[in-house]
């Protein structure tokens, strides 16, 4: 079976079930929403109307049945067909779910088509039964709207394409320096003045390229509201990030208070137009506590996850270094020094959050100066991060920049555009291990999964995301959802051949994913200066 990613396992049978006009699918009590999700997806791409069976038996050899069986885990599936018809038991209706996903592989690539190519093709689902369930509970994908706004179209069509790789937490980045993409209704200039910039650095922010016009856009409530119920829809969580203490200068520019106003004149700033790390920070002041617990208040009425993200990452501190405010609530509060400043600044939200029976997940920086308890730790900077956040009995999504940042460069060739980081190529991808060595079971048992980020300051349009996501996002699908065997001896030739048929389904889904040859001409980017770094990347 050509199935990504790969299932526990497969038995085959003899023998094929015939989907017809006739066919019935039933969906049984707590899986009712599958049903409909399933009718709908195969009606578009078959042309037959699956109509509703009432009870298991009238599937009658050639429908489908969607049931619940609570001797399986909750992602669990065992997807059966045989004489009887095509049997899906999930031990919830995510488990469902996921065996439904790969019943749409088995019918093959047009089944993910949104309109009827073959009118009078023949559906068939050939005997055999699989088993399978996930490695990891938490198998990310994040998106950066931010630096590049993706409308709200494009973000539910990222949904789908998780949900087809068996990816169930969508990470949603949503503020940073380049931009604020949400809508808080006690904040309204946090949208009309930082959602948009006069201008965007296009490649590295060393290039001299600019494109000079403005750039932005931002997700009204309802467009949340969507979103969010989009996703679970199809079992996705949705977990936001709003960035604090740094990359936060877009927030500044709306509300130039919440700066540090001793340092620099914050009245002058705007959304930043180009890259990298800016050094205009939230000031750790009262004022900026109430401000931000008013955002999140919002943040929760939008967001049902149990984790919000608060960033947390790469927050300068020359400004609290020269700010007699800052230094003062140093001592104030029995500080050492900045860094645990910051700490108590991302504590602070951390008790807020764990009030409200919400828990903070930050960037490995928040270990830096002490870290709150209960808080989880997205580690990026390489595995550091997470063994030790791991060992000090904290919750780890294991995300290091080296191996899943997928907008690092995919071949060392000079047609890649815009060249970032290091090489990481498909099989790369495919030989990353989220639980690093050293940590005993205990402590392996903290890492939730894994995540994979894009991050979007060189890529402009769907089309440049879609290229660095996939196929390599189909690879470290297969990473977090299957039982691998040790890096060296995964077989990545299997991978490869299975993928001959994924790249069938991605070209039905309409994904621009780079080819096994490179990219195609449409796809270069002559001139645009990157930041390619050469030789392997640090194992840290």
């Amino acid at each position: 079976m050509d199935l990504i990613p790969a299932p526990r396992s497969v038995l085959a049978g003899s023998g094929e079930v015939r989907l017809t006009a006739h066919s019935r699918l039933y969906a049984g009590p707590g899986a009712e929403g599958v049903g409909r999700r399933l009718r709908t997806d195969l009606w578009a791409a078959t042309g037959l109307p699956l109509c509703e069976g009432r009870e298991l038996d009238d599937i009658e050899g050639d429908g489908i049945g969607l049931v619940l069986d609570p001797r399986l885990g909750p992602e669990e599936y065992r997807l059966v067909s045989g004489p009887d018809g095509v049997l899906v038991e999930g031990g919830g209706a995510a488990g469902v779910f996921w065996g439904a996903q790969t019943l749409r592989q088995l019918l093959g690539p047009a089944a993910f088509r949104r309109a009827v190519l073959e009118p009078d093709r023949t559906w068939t689902v050939p005997h055999l039964t699989i088993e399978d369930s996930p490695r990891f509970p938490w198998r990310g994908f994040m998106l950066d709207v931010a630096r590049h706004f993706t409308p709200k179209e494009g973000v539910l069509r990222h949904l789908d394409l998780m949900a087809a790789h068996k990816l169930n937490v969508f990470h949603f980045h949503l503020t940073d320096d380049q931009g604020w993409r949400l809508q808080i209704e006690r904040y309204p200039r946090l949208t009309e003045v930082g959602s948009w910039r006069a201008r965007t650095k296009f490649g590295h922010r060393a290039s001299p390229l600019w494109e000079e016009k403005p750039h932005g856009g931002f997700y009204t409530r309802d467009d949340i509201r969507e979103i969010v119920a989009y996703a679970a829809e199809r079992h996705i969580t949705v977990v936001p990030e709003i960035d604090v203490p740094g990359h936060s200068q877009a927030a500044i520019a709306a509300y130039p208070e919440l700066g540090n106003t001793d340092v620099v004149d914050t009245t002058a700033l705007s959304v930043w137009d180009s890259w990298g790390i800016s050094p205009n920070v939230l000031a750790p002041t009262d004022n900026t506590l109430r401000f931000y617990e008013g955002v999140f208040e919002e943040v929760l009425e939008l967001f049902p996850s149990e984790f919000i993200h608060v960033g947390g990452d790469e927050c300068p501190k020359d400004q609290w270094q020269a700010s007699e405010a800052a230094k003062a609530r140093i001592a104030e509060l029995g500080l050492a020094d900045e860094d645990e400043l910051q700490s108590w600044f991302i504590g602070h939200f951390a008790k807020w959050l764990s009030a409200r029976g919400r828990r903070l997940i930050g960037w490995d920086e928040i270990l830096e100066g002490g870290i709150a308890e209960g808080a989880a730790v997205s580690s990026w900077r390489g595995y550091g991060g997470g063994i030790a956040a791991a060992r000090a009995g904290h919750d780890v999504v294991m995300c290091p920049e080296q191996y899943v940042y997928l907008d690092h460069r995919q071949a060392g060739g000079a047609d890649e555009p815009v060249p970032i980081g290091y090489v990481r190529t498909l099989e790369d991808v495919y030989r990353f291990e989220p639980v690093p060595p050293g940590l005993d079971e205990s402590q392996a048992r903290r890492v939730l999964g894994t995540q994979a980020n894009v991050w979007t300051e060189v890529m402009e349009d769907h089309a440049r995301v879609d290229y660095q996501a996939y196929p390599r996002l189909a690879a470290f699908a297969e990473v977090a959802w299957s039982a691998l065997p040790a890096p060296a001896e995964r077989d990545f030739a299997g991978f490869e051949h299975r993928m001959a048929a994924h790249y069938l389904r991605l070209d039905a889904l309409g994904v621009a994913y780079r080819r096994p040859a490179g990219p195609l001409p449409w796809q270069q980017r002559p001139g645009v200066l990157g930041r390619p770094l050469d030789g392997p990347p640090p194992n840290r």
